[in-house]
């Protein structure tokens, strides 16, 4: 029997696009939600394990690898999609902005990849841990500071579980810039956002897909970030 692949946030976006990939690949996954959005029903009877975990809870984490370590003896791949990009603009409460982005962006990727790496190694093969940063992580953000200081961090997760978990683990980036607008992204922001790459354009998720298809595809690859960002860095 495959290996069930875990990925956090995978009810929207990013997450989503990766689960319903998966889906069709006719890989097993085990996905987590904060809300239970109108595609977890079509997800659960496509045979999707949708686990309801939100990680603001104090014991989400422990809750979310029982229920795992339940499941199955083993996994395939761990993907860290869950996240919230909270600015400091919405919020006047800096020390709970700083420690929920850390917590979310940072401890729980942690404790979740030192809570299941025994699953990760009972698969018998080299399995993946991918972590999805953010192009923040190269300049910092004014707008969305714990934000970029947490999504940093987790780039650092990267490097040393890389090198606690090897060979049998490999750990990986990816950090991506625009990937998809949100459905309220009016145009003028969506002009001014498309004119930061060099490539210009909204590229979808697909892009994402593709990434984690190369880092599990490999046998080689581990401690590295994997750049989605059009050439952003250029500009």
């Amino acid at each position: 029997m495959t290996a069930p692949i875990l990925i956090t946030g995978g009810a929207q976006r990013i997450g989503l696009a990766l689960t319903e990939y998966f889906v069709a690949q006719a890989q097993p996954v085990i996905m987590t939600y904060r809300t239970r959005h109108a595609c977890i029903n079509e997800l659960e009877a496509q045979g999707v394990t949708c686990i309801q975990c939100d990680f603001d809870k104090p014991d989400a984490v422990t809750e979310l690898v029982n229920q795992v370590t339940s499941i199955t003896p083993s996994l395939h791949a761990v993907i860290h999609n869950a996240s919230s990009w909270d600015c400091e603009a919405s919020c006047d409460d800096y020390a709970n902005l700083f420690d929920r982005m850390m917590h979310i962006h940072a401890k729980v990727p942690y404790l979740l990849n030192m809570a299941l790496s025994p699953l990760l190694q009972n698969s018998g093969d080299i399995t993946d841990i991918i972590h999805l940063t953010d192009y923040v992580v190269e300049t910092g953000s004014p707008k969305h500071i714990a934000y970029a200081a947490s999504k940093a961090a987790l780039d650092n997760l990267t490097k040393s579980f890389s090198a606690k978990f090897a060979p049998s683990i490999k750990v990986n980036s990816i950090a991506p810039s625009l990937i998809i607008f949100n459905e309220h992204d009016d145009d003028a922001y969506k002009a001014k956002t498309l004119k930061k790459s060099l490539m210009g354009i909204e590229p979808g998720c697909r892009e994402i897909i593709n990434s984690v298809e190369l880092l599990l595809s490999s046998n080689y690859i581990t401690g590295r970030t994997l750049a989605v960002d059009g050439g952003r860095h250029l500009k």
